[in-house]
């Protein structure tokens, strides 16, 4: 079944300021159009529909793979109460007994919330098998890091980076995997919506759609 998923449009390198009213069509795990919703709806009539609040974009990838699943280690929230609910390193994580087993399961927690941030794609080289798997499984790209990035390891795509080298690969054409996020935030009339989107932060994420699939509601 097609679906269309509606929201304003901020598409990266396709101009400035956002879309309103546009529209992404879904066929499978591919973008079949992206365009104006009122168009898109009169060429697939029996579409299923899904509004979004916000401005929808590209998918994100987060710079710091191995930081996040390898170096750093995501508690279950039956730990809140003795660990918290942050990422731990440094001596937090040394004092921990980490096995394959629980590399794992924290990487699987990691994953999780890097699509609740919009999160598509992590960046850099991972080695632990059980690490790659949990990554394989939740179904997020694996891209090449070059150089190693700036700033502080974080959820957070957009955090101590310019906005455009957040998103992965621009939205669309028709053919290509369905890789997008849709962000509850404003889109900014006269300003920079980019700008703008930064400054909430990816933590606004209400959907994230990869491959096709929506992998992350906001409930």
């Amino acid at each position: 079944m097609l679906t269309i998923h509606v929201a304003d449009l901020l598409l990266p390198g396709g101009g400035r300021d956002p879309v309103p009213g546009g529209a992404v069509a879904v066929r499978g795990r591919e973008i079949a159009a992206v365009g104006p919703y009122e168009q898109l709806a009169a060429a697939h009539p029996g579409a299923r529909v899904r509004r979004w609040p916000g401005v929808l974009t590209p998918g994100l990838c987060n710079p710091y793979g191995p930081e996040l699943l390898e170096r750093a280690y995501h508690p279950d929230l039956r730990e809140a109460d003795d660990l918290g609910t942050e990422p731990l390193t440094g001596e937090a994580l040394s004092a921990l007994a980490m096995t394959d087993a629980r590399w794992g399961a924290s990487a699987r927690r990691g994953a999780q919330r890097m699509l609740a941030h919009g999160t598509v794609a992590v960046a850099g080289d991972l080695w632990r098998g059980t690490v790659v798997d949990a990554v394989t499984r939740a179904g997020l790209h694996r891209e090449e890091r070059f150089t190693a990035p700036r700033g502080t390891p974080s959820l957070d795509p957009f955090a101590g980076r310019p906005p455009a080298e957040a998103f992965l690969v621009p939205l669309g054409p028709e053919g290509v995997d369905a890789d997008f996020a849709v962000f509850d935030v404003p889109a900014a009339s006269g300003g920079d919506p980019y700008a703008t989107l930064a400054g909430h932060g990816a933590g606004t994420c209400v959907a994230t759609v990869l491959a096709g699939r929506l992998v992350y509601r906001r409930r």
